[in-house]
């Protein structure tokens, strides 16, 4: 049994569950212009409303949903406290949460982070949350070791799809003659998957969906893949399919918020728009 946790790693819970319900992340990302869109308020109450709609529609289709937690951040106190509400919801409908919190820092500031987001006792308890390494990958070790220590994970940002970070992300290291930024972060996670002292699968990536083949062997990270930009981003089924071929079946998780919830608030077609994108990945990754 891990600490004060799961008795498996993260990367081992999300093969299970891909195995189950298909290899999709629902995003629930409750913007004012998505809230509008539903007709619910730009409140606390329309934030929990929403995701709660979301749960319902997504429970038992896709394995993996996807708070972005900024959403409910903007609402202060009461936003968070609905945040709470959709996690537990969601955890008590058997689903894996990932918050997209994106945090990274050091030290004792990112042993709160870690607290906050995979201690067991935590209100805001995720399955795996989000991290940036841009202070040093070393940086998110308390975070590391604490979703080791309860098999939870952590997705370190790595390749992201958009064009403002491409620049850095593909800087070369070395005054330009090693590798780039991102690949180097990825040969980082890989080594933290294989080394003693951390559960193996704890740490993975965000790599877009929409981005060329990777220079990176992405078979050997030994973690989980977030592949954000399907569906509104552009990215494709087929292009999820081509960029990950080589990696283990189940730890490729494809992420789709925006043109997934543009058919809400009906859960009844929430559910069938997750259920085609969902297959559609079945049929890609297969």
């Amino acid at each position: 049994m891990s600490e004060r946790g799961h008795t498996e790693g993260f990367l081992s819970r999300v093969v299970a569950a891909v195995a189950g319900s298909g290899p999709l992340c629902a995003g629930i990302d409750p913007s004012a212009a998505l809230l509008a869109q539903w007709g619910m308020p730009d409140s606390a109450n329309g934030l929990r409303t929403f995701g709660l709609r979301c749960v319902e529609a997504f429970a038992g289709v896709v394995p993996v949903v996807k708070p972005q937690v900024a959403f409910f951040e903007r609402c202060g106190a009461a936003g968070v406290d609905a945040l709470q509400s959709v996690m537990g919801a969601a955890r008590n409908a058997g689903l894996l949460v990932i918050a997209d919190a994106k945090r990274g820092d050091i030290g004792s500031t990112m042993e709160a982070y870690a607290s906050a987001w995979l201690d067991p006792t935590s209100p805001l308890a995720a399955d795996a949350v989000t991290a940036h390494p841009y202070l040093g990958i070393g940086g998110l070790q308390p975070m590391i070791d604490l979703a080791s220590a309860t098999g939870r994970g952590v997705i370190v940002v790595a390749r992201s799809s958009n064009p403002e970070g491409r620049t850095l992300q593909r800087a070369r290291t070395d005054d330009g003659s090693g590798p780039a930024v991102e690949d180097m972060i990825l040969a980082a996670i890989a080594e933290l998957n294989r080394r003693g002292g951390v559960l193996p699968g704890t740490v993975g990536a965000v790599i877009g969906a929409t981005l060329p083949p990777s220079d990176y062997r992405l078979a050997d990270l030994g973690g989980v893949i977030l592949a954000p930009g399907v569906g509104a981003q552009g990215g494709t089924a087929a292009e999820v399919g081509a960029l990950f071929s080589e990696c283990a079946a189940g730890s490729v998780l494809a992420s789709s918020s925006r043109s997934l919830l543009a058919e809400g608030p009906d859960v009844k077609s929430l559910a069938a728009a997750a259920r085609r994108a969902r297959d559609d990945m079945v049929a890609a990754l297969s």
